[in-house]
């Protein structure tokens, strides 16, 4: 996969390219990703990309005239069409999901913003793939485009090691993900469970998609409830039993129909 990222801070970015999934992934000639600044579409000898917002108010806007002539530049050189991603609070939901449609692509190119934004005319002129990560606002769309180029690239063959390690992550399926241990067999009182231990494969299989259901209705039990027709029949009855031993409450969409 192709993958651009134009920003203001090319340095906040470059580093986290060169280790974890990412970095393998570009030593592996899976990815190969290249960082543009913006400066470089300045309008002015000054590298000025930004302005004041016409009405008054604070902050600084990113001028369309620097971003919409950086973006179509690099669209155009680009081996193959990139598909444009914008992170911005007001964007879709992003969720892995998104990160296997956005895997799907040939290409993909972030335009990172900062300040108060983009000029409306470069959403407007753009047309970019608009994603959010939460209901919250970061400094810059850089750690917004990492996060989103990391979790689709883990979803390229070749780029984790283990790939049953991705199938097995939260999110995947409609369940987070069961705990996890390792050595040291007691750590400050604390033991490891001792059907880890037993050898018996089925028997571990069995109390993770518990713990896992566990956890699900514990903390998100929405996503049970969005998904509970996906899950298998096994899952669901195990769903109930969790529900009834830790006496938690089994979403209403979760819930056999009587009548």
């Amino acid at each position: 996969m192709r993958c651009d990222v134009l920003t203001l801070f090319p340095s906040v970015v470059e580093p986290y390219l060169a280790v974890g999934v990412l970095g393998r992934g570009i030593a592996a000639g899976v990815l190969d990703v290249h960082v543009h600044d913006l400066r470089k579409w300045a309008i002015n000898r000054y590298g000025q990309v930004d302005d004041e917002p016409y009405g008054g108010g604070p902050g600084m806007v990113l001028m369309a005239s620097a971003v919409v002539p950086a973006v179509r530049s690099l669209v155009s050189a680009a081996p193959v069409v990139p598909h444009v991603v914008l992170p911005d609070a007001r964007g879709r939901r992003f969720d892995d999901a998104t990160a296997r449609e956005l895997a799907s692509y040939p290409g993909l190119l972030f335009v990172c913003g900062r300040y108060e934004g983009f000029d409306e005319r470069a959403h407007e002129l753009l047309g970019a793939d608009e994603i959010s990560l939460g209901d919250y606002v970061l400094s810059g769309g850089e750690l917004a485009a990492l996060a989103i180029l990391d979790a689709a690239a883990r979803h390229l063959p070749g780029v984790v090691g283990d790939p049953g390690s991705v199938a097995a992550d939260s999110f995947t399926s409609r369940l987070l993900d069961h705990p996890v241990y390792t050595r040291p067999r007691e750590f400050e009182g604390l033991g490891v469970p001792d059907v880890l231990t037993s050898g018996d494969h089925e028997a571990v299989r069995i109390w993770r998609l518990r713990r896992a259901l566990r956890l699900t209705l514990l903390r998100r039990p929405d996503l049970l409830a969005s998904g509970w027709a996906e899950l298998s029949t096994e899952e669901r009855r195990l769903a109930a039993e969790v529900a009834g031993e830790e006496n938690l409450p089994l979403p209403p969409e979760c819930r056999p129909r009587t009548g």
